[in-house]
């Protein structure tokens, strides 16, 4: 019913952690563009297509998608509720959604506060316009490619773009939370992390400000 995409780059420290979690009946594509040895650590029976820029390396995997349903799922992201996907699932199936979603924290007690700004924000946002992180993406296939996937030409926020195109009436956020690291935290600084959100949404409308990259991956 479902495939998992997820794109990776130099992930040897978090990526098999984040498949272990996952159940192994479920089909994993892994969109590489790794410069040490991640690739290496990869299990065979797991499918590696070329990676990129997340917004090229989503698309690459998706590519190769044949089930209903993709999940895109980040090489950091964590799911420790075992129930996370069937639920998620679940609910796409019942009511006929397009995209679902869910909350987002950190391991790290001291960055929590900021998944927690940014989950109430994109509850509110999602009543008019759909805020899902690429971190999990859960999309009906169909849905996906009818909205054109991601926009490779985005260098950042590629995922918001693609989300708020979804219809409020086929979007939901689905009430499990998953586990990330903090490392765009402490790389980049919380203030600047905080401010990107704040400038993705007030350039929503602005396509140039995301084929920018906002000195993200600097």
């Amino acid at each position: 019913m479902i495939t998992i995409v997820i794109p990776c780059k130099n992930e040897n420290y978090t990526l098999i952690k984040t498949i272990e979690a996952i159940p192994t009946t479920i089909p994993i594509i892994i969109a590489d563009s790794s410069t040490d040895n991640t690739l290496d650590l990869i299990p065979p029976h797991i499918k590696v297509v070329s990676g990129g820029l997340p917004s090229i390396a989503r698309n690459n995997g998706a590519k190769e998608v044949k089930t209903p349903y993709v999940l895109f799922l980040d090489a950091d992201i964590y799911l420790k509720d075992s129930t996370t996907i069937d639920k998620c699932l679940y609910q796409l199936e019942a009511n006929n959604l397009d995209l679902v979603t869910i909350k987002l924290t950190t391991f790290e007690i001291w960055y929590r506060w900021v998944h927690a700004l940014f989950n109430i924000v994109q509850s509110i946002s999602s009543k008019t316009r759909p805020f899902a992180v690429g971190g999990f993406m859960m999309f009906r296939t169909e849905a996906f490619w009818k909205l054109g996937g991601f926009n490779e030409l985005d260098k950042v926020a590629e995922d918001y773009r693609l989300s708020m195109k979804v219809r409020p009436s086929k979007f939901k956020i689905i009430n499990k939370t998953a586990y990330t690291s903090a490392r765009r935290f402490k790389k980049k600084g919380i203030f600047y992390m905080v401010k990107l959100l704040v400038m993705c949404w007030l350039n929503r409308n602005n396509a140039n400000f995301f084929t920018n990259d906002q000195n993200y991956w600097t």
